[in-house]
């Protein structure tokens, strides 16, 4: 038995006190526990603490909405901005996996739907336990190796996943938006998969004609059809016992799914034209932009295929969730591309850099990269000015702020007009854009807003963003 001081923390955040009280005595012989009803009431406990509890087990449903997940996503988002090395379950009456997908996301473990027996959760604790001493013992891989550039939580939660999933020998399934990177995060788990040196098989499903996309996959023999002079092997023979990455897997024909989802099962497949059944050792990895349980719905995709794909499931984050990512991605490029072609980096003036903070680059890194290259080839060595840097950007997404000086003086003459109130009330909405720019990052609200952490909490204290109303 564990004794105080060796046992591991645990933080059990959950509105309900009989379910809290029960599973601090189910837990306590294991687990040294600690609790909280609410986001503010964890906040308050966590900053008290000598050191941030190892695990955390969190109700998504929290006062003061504890019909809906917003607290408790952001109190994932807040405890993983104190200490990344937390391990954070999430608990929650609805089965809902978008709740699920974006709890994930943020960077917990897993998600457990309630009901859930004890014995269960602390099976799963003990995991993470395991998980969070292995990565205590192998370091995380740098963004040069995986090729990830960003320090926000979400880039954070994600290269953890990567480590985590790298090893395992199971299919992994990345969503995101066209742009996010999907296939770099294929190429990384690969890399830190253990064997970095077998082949890695990239097929997109979308630039294959659906008619050869089974020839493609599973090779074909000689005769097999019109202008197959010859036998061929297809990427899941080439793949060997590397890896396959299946890009747009959405896009794959009905047909064909069934015979995907033959290899995932038992690992069988046949060359067309054959009748011998031949092996597959590869690990399969999937990439969408679509929204694929919406595809089940409508009959395009296989529900047990999607099953069987999502074993593991990585969500790739927009750009426009990882605030000043987007300035480390614009030094990245801008150096890299100037080395490419030889000339020296272009600067942006002032106000083009707000402009740059500013845009929420619908297309993601790939769309940031492309104007990147663009501004290195016209403008080497040159400061850009926030007109020229506009009309790099998309004006279908672009908002030009206007001050409307009819209102202000409207405001004033009424009478009724606090200066103060006016200025507590602009405060309060800068603080809540920075929190949103960096998905409620405090350390990184505080630089955007050019003050440090500890005045940034004494000011939310003052706006009350931690109040609970009963």
């Amino acid at each position: 038995m564990n004794t105080l001081s060796t046992r591991p923390s645990l933080l059990i955040v959950d509105d309900d006190a009989l379910i809290r009280e029960g599973l601090a005595i189910a837990f306590d012989t294991d687990f040294s526990v600690y609790q909280a009803n609410s986001r503010a009431a964890a906040i308050a406990l966590l900053r008290g603490l000598s050191s941030p509890p190892q695990l955390a087990l969190i109700d998504l449903g929290l006062p003061p909405l504890p019909h809906r997940p917003d607290e408790g996503f952001q109190l994932i988002a807040e405890l993983l901005a104190h200490s990344a090395a937390i391990k954070i379950f999430t608990l929650s009456g609805q089965d809902e996996k978008t709740n699920a997908r974006h709890a994930r996301a943020l960077g917990a473990i897993d998600f457990i739907a309630k009901p859930c027996s004890p014995e269960k959760i602390k099976q799963y604790l003990h995991d993470a336990l395991a998980l969070q001493h292995n990565e205590h013992n192998t370091p995380v891989p740098d963004a040069d190796l995986l090729g990830i550039v960003g320090q926000s939580p979400p880039i954070q939660a994600l290269r953890n996943q990567i480590v985590m999933y790298a090893t395992m020998p199971f299919p992994v399934l990345i969503e995101g938006e066209t742009g996010c990177g999907k296939e770099l995060i294929a190429s990384a788990l690969q890399k830190l998969s253990g064997a970095s040196n077998a082949p890695f098989k990239i097929l997109n499903c979308a630039a294959i004609s659906p008619s050869l996309l089974e020839s493609a996959l599973f090779g074909h023999s000689k005769g097999a059809y019109t202008g197959a002079g010859s036998a061929q092997a297809g990427f899941f023979e080439d793949a060997a016992d590397g890896t396959l990455f299946l890009d747009e897997i959405g896009e794959l024909p009905l047909d064909l799914q069934a015979n995907l989802l033959r290899v995932l099962e038992n690992g069988e497949y046949q060359r067309v034209g054959e009748t011998s059944t031949r092996k597959s050792r590869a690990r399969i990895i999937a990439a969408t932009n679509r929204n694929l349980r919406a595809a089940i719905k409508v009959g395009t995709f296989r529900d047990d295929l999607y099953h069987r794909l999502n074993v593991f499931s990585i969500t790739a984050p927009p750009l426009r969730e990882l605030g000043s990512d987007k300035l480390l991605l614009l030094n990245h490029f801008r150096s890299q591309y100037a080395r490419q072609i030889k000339r020296p980096p272009f600067e942006l003036h002032p106000e083009a850099l707000a402009l740059w903070e500013q845009y929420s680059f619908p297309g993601n890194t790939r769309e940031l990269r492309n104007i990147v290259i663009r501004l290195t080839a016209k403008y080497p060595g040159l400061a850009i000015s926030a007109a020229q840097l506009l009309d790099e950007f998309d004006p279908t997404v672009i908002a030009k702020p206007a001050v409307d000086h009819a209102a202000i003086r409207q405001k004033i003459q009424t009478g009724h007009f606090e200066l103060n109130h006016e200025l507590r009330a602009q405060e309060s909405l800068y603080i809540d854009v920075a929190l949103e720019l960096s998905s409620n990052n405090i350390s990184e609200a505080a630089k955007l807003l050019g003050i440090n952490r500890t005045t940034l909490y004494s000011r939310m204290d003052a706006h009350e963003k931690f109040k609970v109303e009963n």
